[in-house]
């Protein structure tokens, strides 16, 4: 009897031995559990910003959200400051010293890399980004140039709808919820001039452009021409198409400008040279003796405004024009 009293004291001191052993294993695999979670929340934490965008030359992997955007194209420019972001480096506006009037103030202490047409490596280089934006149009041959300084993004073009172009960009810069949020704005405004301007949406409205040596007569498909179209305006027969503009225009093709309300601009770099050929085709004979100019339905707007700047907030700046001339003058 003493000797199975003993025995069972023993089993009973080896139990509670071993469930020891098994509770301590639990708790070290329940630690282990604790850090590997732990471990695993940290990484996603560390990794939340990393992000890809798919555009006009592949995907580029973003490791976080840009702080030094290197931007190639006047309407990017635009599209970055909407968006509430000032490039450390930005290609020159086409017209002005070198920003244009609209974004100048905005555009103080960013460095100029070049033009649109000829950027600076070296100069984008010694800016050290983490993002640069430019467009397979104008700066497909020096893309891998580009992509070693930094990621690299490019749009496909630069005519015709501005708004594919931001999104793309505001996709880059990490803030794509701000960025539909711009355009819902935008075509809320559209929506708004619409109801307020009415059968005013019938008239034909003409686009008509004086650079140095050529004369344009601008489609659809242009900057102007897609908020025009947008805002559901009537154009002549002639521009009603879905391309871009009719370039080098003779004097012959003058009753091709004609329309209700003609709106033209000038691309003046500072030589005059634009101005003069505006000047003698305004007050050529053909050209007064269409049916707008006879009924002094006939505009001059800010070529920067309604086509080179190319971006939202020229956008906007255009339908503050529409407002004026169909709405206010009309009071």
């Amino acid at each position: 009897m003493l000797k199975y009293i003993k025995q069972q004291k023993i089993f009973l001191l080896s139990s509670l031995l071993l469930l020891a052993i098994v509770l301590t294993g639990c708790g070290n695999d329940v630690e282990t559990s604790k850090e590997t979670t732990t471990t695993t929340q940290d990484e996603t934490e560390f990794n939340s910003e990393v992000y890809s965008v798919q555009h006009a030359m592949g995907i580029t992997e973003l490791e976080k959200t840009p702080e030094k955007v290197v931007i190639l194209t006047n309407e990017g420019t635009e599209a970055l400051l909407a968006l509430g972001v000032k490039p450390v480096g930005a290609v020159e506006s086409w017209l002005g010293d070198p920003w244009y009037d609209h974004i100048k103030n905005e555009m103080d202490g960013v460095t100029s890399v070049g033009t649109e047409g000829e950027p600076s490596l070296e100069t984008i280089a010694s800016l050290q980004p983490d993002l640069i934006i430019g467009n397979k149009m104008r700066h497909e041959k020096i893309y891998e140039q580009l992509n070693t300084i930094a990621p690299t993004v490019f749009a496909e073009d630069l005519r015709g709808d501005w708004k594919k172009n931001f999104e793309l960009y505001a996709k880059a810069i990490n803030k794509e919820a701000e960025g539909k949020q711009i355009i819902a704005d935008f075509d809320n405004r559209v929506t708004d001039l619409q109801n307020k301007l009415g059968d005013q949406l019938q008239k034909e409205v003409s686009i008509v452009r004086f650079m140095a040596g050529d004369v344009r007569i601008y489609h659809k498909d242009s900057f102007s021409g897609v908020i025009l179209d947008q805002l559901g305006f009537a154009r002549p027969e002639s521009q009603n198409i879905d391309d871009f503009a009719e370039k080098n225009v003779t004097k012959e093709r003058t009753p091709a400008m004609d329309g209700d309300i003609i709106f033209y601009f000038s691309y003046e770099t500072g030589d005059g040279e634009a101005t003069k050929l505006e000047e003698e085709w305004i007050n050529d004979p053909l050209f007064q003796n269409l049916n707008a100019v006879k009924a002094g339905n006939i505009h001059k707007v800010d070529d920067a405004i309604w086509n080179t700047a190319g971006g939202v907030l020229a956008a906007n700046l255009m339908l503050d024009d529409i407002e004026k001339f169909f709405l206010e003058e009309n009071k």
